[in-house]
């Protein structure tokens, strides 16, 4: 029999295998240790199961929940187990992953004929246990795409049904747990033992699902509540739902029937309208000096700061933009991370006592020399802008560390409005198969850096991380500081972004790690249908990642 040369990179062994072989078996043969349960394999840098067999000479390194892709296995392989339990307890009933909360996911349910008290989440968690326990194997298979629709059907996954119809697709991916039936964006477990840790909770009108924690894998993560980002969330799963497009679906929908125009419509009309409300709360707050807008990457804040702006001026308030950004230190005082490298993320990179002694001076009633931030010499100058602050005036300041109260220590808090911006994406692949608000960013992150500052996808895939690790320590512990939160994501942006965003990531070579996140991405964006720019409106938070915009930036 042909032999397959394969090199595992846990182990450093090169070795040879009959064409075939799995990836499970050749995890056994070199006795690969992992700190936790194996849950999938990278071959030639993409994720793949532990029933991969081997037909041409592969790199192959296997990972565990330490490993953001066995975390992303191990949340769908556990709503499967839900799903499961559910199906098992109640045949009617369907489980929603409606969305992230930042100690797990938050679940609803339709068609459940009894109340959500801790009677029924104790006989669903026991159910989802005896499922762990008895160490299920999941099952991948790929049937002809009119037989998965009608089996979708039969099982009462009509948006799987729906979206795998408008693929034109001959084959479709079908997973299979004993009885059960489903299709996640992504690969499964080996099996249910290997999801041994989870933890079922009443939360709002439904449940939440909780995971282990990324940085602790045998615990849990620890319980904390984020009242305003959850209501912002909830308030535009809600709106989507009104205007019938809270899945792929829904929207590929729309489009076929000639409707995209008019969800773009309402969707930039919804934004319009949610900032013309902060504007008149900070109208209303006549003491208001400062704006703080804060968020993480890419969620459209400059272009969030200059719409606020007109309307402020629709309610008599002049404003005045500035960016932390102009606040940097000189390159040779910017602190260095762990890894050596400048940590340009935190709070000690900015110029505080400089920042702090300009805002007071301007409360003042004093005439202020604004600085300006050289990234490519990594110094500051000055170019003459100056401003004074006439009574009623406010200054919009936009950067990541705006919520935090270290930032302007020697403001009252009187005078400062807080707002969060983020792009919380409102609808899933289907109701079990979430999109992530960080894919979400970084889909247009990589469409702006390769239209504004000449990146390609692997530079800011690469970079990718650093940025997520400085939003989880700067950015997201002060968000519920807000005094309001705007959610910028758009519907039908996805639609918009794939054009630009496909042809940028298959770029990616395969002999780099972020190979696999290119591919994921790519294969998210594959379930639009395309939504044109023409209807865009100039003024759209969309048009900083794109081109068009009637702003400067």
């Amino acid at each position: 029999m042909k032999q397959i040369t394969t090199h595992c990179e846990n182990t450093g062994i090169h070795k040879a295998y009959p064409v075939g072989t799995t990836a499970q078996e050749i995890f056994d043969d070199q006795q690969v240790s992992l700190p936790f349960p194996v849950l999938g394999c990278f071959v030639n840098n993409l994720v793949n199961d532990m029933n991969y067999a081997v037909s041409t000479p592969v790199n192959i390194r296997f990972f565990d929940f330490t490993d953001l892709s066995g975390q992303r296995i191990y949340f769908r392989s556990l709503v499967f187990v839900l799903h499961k339990a559910l199906k098992d307890l109640y045949r009617q009933a369907a489980l929603t992953i409606e969305h992230t909360v930042p100690q797990g996911y938050y679940c609803s349910f339709k068609h459940l004929p009894v109340a959500i008290d801790n009677k029924f989440i104790t006989a669903l968690e026991a159910r989802a246990c005896e499922i762990v326990a008895a160490d299920m194997p999941f099952v991948t298979q790929q049937i002809p795409t009119d037989e998965a629709v009608a089996l979708f059907q039969e099982h009462g996954l009509s948006e799987k049904a729906r979206l795998f119809q408008s693929l034109n697709r001959l084959y479709t991916i079908v997973n299979r747990l004993d009885d059960a039936v489903n299709y996640f964006h992504g690969y499964l477990a080996p099996s249910t033992g290997r999801i041994n840790l989870f933890e079922i909770t009443k939360y709002h009108d439904g449940i939440l699902l909780r995971l282990p924690n990324p940085q602790k894998p045998d615990e849990i993560v620890c319980m904390e509540d984020y009242p305003k980002l959850f209501t912002i969330f909830r308030e535009h799963k809600e709106w989507a739902k009104l205007v019938h497009a809270k899945n792929i679906p829904d929207v590929n929908a729309l489009v076929e029937e000639d409707k995209a125009s008019n969800l773009i419509k309402i969707s930039e009309a919804l934004h319009e309208k949610k900032i013309a409300q902060i504007a008149d709360e900070i109208h209303l707050r006549s003491d208001v000096r400062f704006v703080m807008i804060a968020g993480p990457s890419s969620s459209g804040k400059t272009t969030f700061g200059k719409r606020l702006s007109v309307q402020l001026g629709a309610v008599g308030i002049h404003p005045y933009n500035i960016s932390l950004d102009n606040y940097f230190v000189d390159r040779d005082k910017t602190p260095l991370d762990e890894s050596g490298n400048y940590d340009f993320e935190c709070l000690e990179a900015l110029d505080l006592e400089q920042l702090n002694q300009d805002l007071v001076a301007l409360t003042e009633g004093k005439e202020v020399l604004l600085p300006k931030f050289d990234f490519k010499t990594g110094t500051r100058y000055y170019d003459d802008e100056r401003i004074r602050m006439r009574t009623g005036d406010v200054l919009i300041i936009e950067g990541i560390h705006g919520l935090n109260p270290a930032l302007t220590p020697k403001i009252d808090p009187k005078l400062k409005y807080l707002i969060f911006i983020s792009a919380l994406t409102q609808i899933s692949i289907d109701r079990q198969d979430h999109i992530s608000t960080s894919d979400n960013r970084l889909i247009r992150r990589i469409v702006r850096d390769a239209r504004y500052r000449n990146y390609s996808a692997l530079d800011t895939l690469s970079r990718w991380r650093s940025v997520r690790s400085g939003e989880e320590k700067y950015i997201f512990p002060f968000q519920e500081n807000a005094d309001s939160m705007f959610n910028s994501a758009l519907i039908y942006e996805l639609g918009v972004l794939k054009y630009d965003a496909i042809p940028l990531l298959d770029e990616v070579p395969e002999n780099v790690p972020e190979y696999n996140e290119a591919r994921r991405l790519m294969g998210i964006l594959s379930y639009f249908k395309p939504i044109g720019i023409k209807e865009i409106p100039p003024t759209s938070i969309l048009r900083e990642f794109l081109s068009g915009s009637s702003f400067r930036y």
